[in-house]
């Protein structure tokens, strides 16, 4: 709990912008929200990447840099809780898309894959095709990673510790179960991972060579993540929708076992199954935060959506070797009918509802936005040929947005989105030409569908958006509108905002936040970057915001 001393501000959090210098900023004649939830007229003194002062006509330095409020709602920066632009944030389009949504700091090292530990030519290899690149990060762990964006970015970035990246390092793609030796080293990674900084552990169960691990080697490695009380995040194992209370159920497994706190990525089933199997399991002892976003679509690589395990691995040319006679192409066709036949999200349907999002092989560009079965159509083949063609040509970068079985509206999801453990993810993915649009409206979307309409009050979403993604994940003193907080803030239309991405347009920018500060530097102004950088890797921190302590109510000191 912190104390409102805004004199302490860990080093992760020291501004590196020239605007943090001077009197400062004042965002003047907007409202904050009040303990009970209500707009008030207020204003907000930033100095020296903190909040200095909340309250009705402050008095400002005269050298204060003053921000027209009028109309508007100041609020926390949002947490993208599970994202995927770790090695794109430097991109000042990837910039402007996460910051005119009003995200301020990013969660990454999803899925069990990430940078580091290594020296990152795993997660480039593998998931090219949704992190992409890391421009500069050789080596040197999670602290080396964390350096990065140290005063090079306007967001800030956290990162779990990647389960996959960690076995790959000490196990390759071995399918086997971990032996003592390879346990300890495993073991060793993950805390060393924490020790430098890294906010918990994720696993991507789906993907190689995560879907190896067993249950008691992820406890173990999850004993780890307990003794600092840090987060276990999974891509749960088998699948969602339908399935997701096997995944589920294998996540208490392993809360029960190693006491680590759990959180569940990227959340798709049936509302009333998710609901009722999170209630059940809080009641036997192993409750779990989750992130969702509010489509009904998801977006991954298609060769784990596709392709037996044995034929997923990155970087090889096994698919091209298994397809190269007819007698292999059949037998993979045969794999590859059996796997999304027996998906609950998929079924007989599966070609119309897999549309390709990136394809990088020049020969099958064009086929970038359309459904499988329109694309194979089109090309007089067949869809599972057309997958298998496309992979081995793109050396498996190619990710594809999935349309469930049943579109779920925001009526439908809003009991799901009330749950206390609810934070926001986009599992936004900002490589390719029509990726979902997700990652261009997730935040807006939230706040056009859910609070804008009443489903959410803005206290609500505001909690779920930043309050709880900054608890959880040990943020430090973010996640509210209170004096001592440090100034990571976001200035809403709470009339205008919305999202303007869509299946068809999916990289149009949202609108109704024009204005956004991080450590109390403007990084977001009048809807435009003004190309400060005053981001960081923010390191797992103990300290909380005394949220009991009503923004309005602090008052002007």
């Amino acid at each position: 709990m912190t104390t409102g001393d805004p004199e302490h501000v860990t080093g992760s959090e020291q501004p590196t912008g020239e605007q943090s210098a001077g009197g400062g900023v004042l965002l003047r004649g907007g409202s904050v929200l009040g303990a009970d939830g209500a707009p008030v007229h207020a204003d907000v003194l930033v100095a020296d990447a903190v909040i200095r002062a909340v309250g009705a006509d402050l008095d400002a330095p005269a050298d204060a840099h003053v921000i027209d409020c009028d109309g508007r709602l100041v609020l926390p920066g949002f947490v993208d809780a599970h994202s995927h632009a770790g090695s794109l944030v430097f991109d000042e389009g990837v910039q402007l898309a996460l910051l005119s949504q009003g995200v301020t700091t990013i969660v990454t090292g999803q899925d069990g894959v990430g940078p580091a530990p290594g020296d990152g030519s795993y997660a480039d290899t593998y998931f090219a095709a949704i992190d992409g690149p890391h421009p500069t990060y050789r080596g040197g762990g999670v602290h080396g990673l964390l350096t990065t964006y140290d005063g090079t970015t306007p967001i800030n970035v956290a990162t779990l510790v990647p389960a996959g990246t960690v076995r790959h390092q000490v196990m390759g793609d071995d399918p086997g179960p971990a032996d003592s030796a390879q346990l300890a080293a495993m073991r060793e990674l993950v805390r060393d991972g924490l020790a430098d900084g890294a906010v918990g552990l994720a696993t991507g169960l789906d993907y190689v060579p995560g879907l190896f691990a067993g249950t008691a080697e992820l406890a173990a490695l999850c004993t780890e993540v307990a003794a600092v009380d840090g987060l276990y995040v999974s891509h749960m194992r088998g699948g969602y929708e339908g399935n997701a209370r096997a995944g589920l159920d294998e996540i208490a497994d392993i809360v029960r076992a190693s006491g680590v706190r759990a959180h569940v990525s990227h959340l798709h089933a049936p509302v009333d199954l998710a609901v009722t199997a999170l209630a059940e399991l809080e009641a036997e002892g192993a409750p779990m935060s989750f992130d969702a976003y509010p489509y009904s679509r998801g977006c991954t690589i298609l060769s784990m959506l596709l392709l037996p395990a044995a034929l997923a691995r990155p970087g090889t040319e096994d698919l091209a070797h298994a397809i190269a006679d007819d007698e292999g192409r059949a037998a993979v066709r045969a794999a590859v009918l059996d796997r999304v036949l027996s998906r609950a999200d998929l079924g007989t349907g599966w070609a119309e509802q897999i549309t390709l999002s990136h394809v990088p092989a020049a020969e099958f560009h064009a086929l970038q936005g359309r459904t499988l079965a329109d694309a194979a159509e089109a090309t007089g083949t067949d869809p599972v040929d057309l997958a298998l063609d496309v992979l081995v040509d793109s050396a498996l970068q190619v990710t594809a947005v999935m349309r469930v079985p049943r579109p779920r509206t925001a009526d439908d999801l809003a009991p799901l989105f009330r749950l206390p453990g609810h934070t926001a993810g986009s599992d936004g993915i900002f490589v390719g030409t029509h990726p979902h649009p997700r990652a261009y409206g997730t935040f807006a979307r939230y706040l056009q569908d859910f609070a804008r309409t009443g489903l959410l009050t803005w206290l609500e979403a505001t909690r779920h958006l930043s309050t709880t993604a900054v608890e959880r994940l040990g943020l430090g003193r973010r996640g509210a509108v209170t004096v001592g907080a440090v100034a990571d803030l976001v200035v809403v239309d709470p009339d205008r905002v919305a999202a303007r991405s869509s299946y068809d347009e999916p990289m149009r920018l949202a609108e109704g936040i024009d204005d956004v500060l991080v450590a109390g530097v403007p990084v977001l102004a009048d809807g435009a970057l003004t190309h400060e950088t005053p981001g960081a890797g923010l390191r797992r921190h103990p300290g909380r915001i005394d949220h009991g302590q009503g923004a309005a109510g602090t008052g002007g000191r």
